[in-house]
């Protein structure tokens, strides 16, 4: 390890100067990135940038996908003490364009066209309707220059005595406007700092970053990966075959990186169910959604290792729980861990309140905080939770993700756990449609386990054999191949509202 980082620049050199040839980044082609070459790419890229009026507080957006370019930019920017803004590759024009006119980005960087989309007319029609900010496009080269003309490396601190912000990432936004929250290298160090200790990272494990770059947990993977020298496999797009084949020809040992990735290696497992995938695998890193009950164990039972490590945060407030290696089957199952000893929290009504060093400095929109955080700064997370005596964290909703059916509430988590424990039932989503007569309606989405099938009769049967209460079983059932997920693995619940609540 290479001890507590600052800043994120500073860390890149740091690790750059202790292993320079060890390998960042392995890719399925066979392309290699070394420490040394990662600090020496964004140095040169940002003398690139530089010479294109990029500077310390420049504001610049970015949306590109997993490579080598997504790294060296980000490190780039920082280098430059520049203001960044990853977007999730999801984001299309009207999500963008708000981002840039509200960051008021001086740059916005697309690749051409990816996976079909072209994100460069995107782009362009979005500066055409944004004040002072150009498009670079980057189909895996950004421009370069002379580090030597770069200036030393600063980081000042702000009029509060911390990191100036650094990073803006906003929130998926899905019924209203996104919305970005602001952070400084010290929060997303913070984050990643609970990912190397509770997982015990070491400079001989090997894991994946396969969820976007973009999304916040993509810093902390990095940040993580540069303190401890871990290698990472990087792939562009999660494709289940070709990907499981990569990372086990590399000796995957931290398998990630939440529920749509757990079921598809489960998928890829029973393919061959007496030949580990994974022979290396001591433990499944999860995050970003929550988890159906009974996954850790099949995990657990049908890859091996200790099962489903959870943890549990927010863009706003990133990584606050974590399980711990050798916590108890029960808790791994069904809690998001405990909350870690530098963050506090208290329940109000159930919701919990959430205050630490990975919390953003709040929202880039000012009329959003008052909403956000009450009186001592604790921030709202929307989330609904348990925590019992020993301190473990269960998610049991979302403030908002309740049906209201004839007046009485119905946990959509509830109905979604007792779904997923049926052995025919892949993945489940549980939503509340306009009703007439009652209000609400309880809607099931099921995607069965392969060759299987499922009905309702089936379904109400389950729900009534394991003891839920009459008025919480779904009056309707869907069946699908798979469930919308973003590319961190949360149901696109609102996407399945409009084509169900027809």
């Amino acid at each position: 390890m290479i001890g507590n980082p600052r800043t994120y620049w500073e860390a890149i050199e740091a690790r750059a100067a202790a292993s320079p040839d060890s390998p960042l980044t392995i890719e399925p082609d066979g392309t290699v990135m070394t420490f040394a070459g990662f600090r020496d790419s964004a140095e040169r890229a940002a003398a690139g940038l530089a010479d294109m009026g990029i500077a310390a507080g420049s504001r610049v957006s970015w949306q590109l996908p997993n490579g080598r370019a997504s790294l060296i930019l980000s490190a780039a920017l920082a280098r430059l003490g520049a203001v960044q803004n990853p977007i999730i590759p999801i984001y299309r024009e009207r999500e963008v364009g708000f981002v840039a006119r509200q960051t008021g980005a001086r740059l916005l960087v697309v690749p051409s066209v990816w996976r079909g989309f072209d994100y460069q007319a995107m782009a362009e029609a979005v500066v055409a309707t944004t004040e002072n900010c150009d498009v670079l496009v980057c189909d895996g080269d950004l421009p370069e220059g002379d580090p030597a003309t770069l200036a030393p490396f600063e980081a000042p601190l702000d009029d509060d005595g911390r990191l100036p912000v650094r990073w803006i990432y906003y929130t998926s936004g899905t019924t209203a406007d996104p919305k970005g929250a602001k952070h400084g290298d010290d929060s997303v160090i913070a984050a990643a700092r609970h990912v190397w200790e509770n997982l015990d990272l070491r400079a001989d494990d090997v894991w994946p970053l396969a969820f976007p770059y973009t999304h916040i947990g993509g810093i902390s993977l990095l940040i993580a990966t540069l303190v401890c020298g871990t290698p990472m496999l990087m792939v562009e797009s999660f494709s289940p075959e070709a990907d499981t084949r990569f990372f086990r020809e590399h000796g995957l040992t931290l398998a990630g990186s939440g529920t749509p990735f757990f079921i598809a290696f489960l998928a890829e497992q029973r393919k061959t169910p007496d030949q580990p995938i994974f022979p290396k695998m001591r433990a499944a890193i999860g995050g970003g959604a929550p988890k159906p009950a009974g996954l850790h164990m099949e995990v657990k039972n049908e890859m091996g290792g200790v099962g489903i490590i959870s943890s549990y945060g927010l863009t706003e407030c990133p990584i606050v729980t974590y399980c711990f290696l050798d916590d108890p089957d029960g808790k791994l199952a069904t809690t998001e861990g405990r909350i870690l000893d530098d963050t506090n929290w208290k329940l109000i009504d159930g919701e919990l309140l959430l205050k630490g060093p990975t919390l953003c400095r709040g929202y880039l929109d000012d009329a959003l905080n008052e909403a956000a955080f009450d009186d001592e700064g604790f921030f709202f997370t929307g989330d609904l939770a348990e925590i019992d005596d020993e301190g473990f964290v269960t998610i049991v909703g979302r403030k908002k993700d309740v049906i209201i059916r004839k007046g009485e509430n119905i946990s959509a988590k509830e109905v979604e756990d007792v779904l997923f424990s049926h052995p025919k039932v892949g993945d489940v989503a549980v939503i509340g449609l306009p009703d007439a007569v009652s209000g609400e309606r309880c809607c099931a989405v099921v995607a069965p386990k392969a060759g299987e099938a499922f009905g309702f009769v089936e379904m109400v049967e389950h729900c009534k054999d394991v003891g839920l209460m009459n008025q919480k079983i779904p009056e309707q059932l869907e069946i699908v191949d798979e469930l919308p997920r973003n590319p961190v693995g949360k149901v696109l619940k609102k996407q399945l509202r409009e084509t169900y609540g027809g």
